[in-house]
């Protein structure tokens, strides 16, 4: 199973990201919890570890492979990141081609193209 926790709901990938991400089975989407930008470190840690229990909750479920699609927050990302690869939980970022055309008007459209699932090298 792999566990979308991002700000992008896998019912918005594309087919390209949704084959790639078949290795782990089924897709499970976690939405990313809304961050204070004045929260403290012991916040961040607290609510990092909130997640890691609604995570060992959904792996639970589910015979493995497991892997957690972490996107967002770069602290909580760290934190939870690092919780996760102590029980051995595999931690992944879509990586993408960033294409940028500007349209008629001059406004910058960005589009991105999936590439793959890289893993977070290991943390500490």
């Amino acid at each position: 199973m792999l566990i979308n926790l991002s700000n992008h709901p896998s019912s918005g990938w594309g087919d390209q990201q949704l084959s790639a991400a078949k290795q782990w089975g089924k897709i499970i989407d976690l939405p990313f919890p809304t961050i204070d930008p004045g929260m403290d470190d012991e916040g961040v840690r607290q609510l990092a570890t909130e997640y890691l229990g609604r995570i060992d909750d959904l792996i639970k479920r589910e015979e493995g492979p497991h892997a957690i699609h972490l996107m967002g927050e770069h602290t909580f990302c760290f934190v939870l990141a690092t919780l996760l690869q102590q029980r051995q939980i595999t931690c992944v970022v879509a990586t993408t081609h960033r294409q940028v055309t500007y349209d008629a008007n001059g406004d910058k459209v960005t589009r991105f193209g999936f590439v793959q699932f890289r893993p977070y090298p290991k943390i500490g």
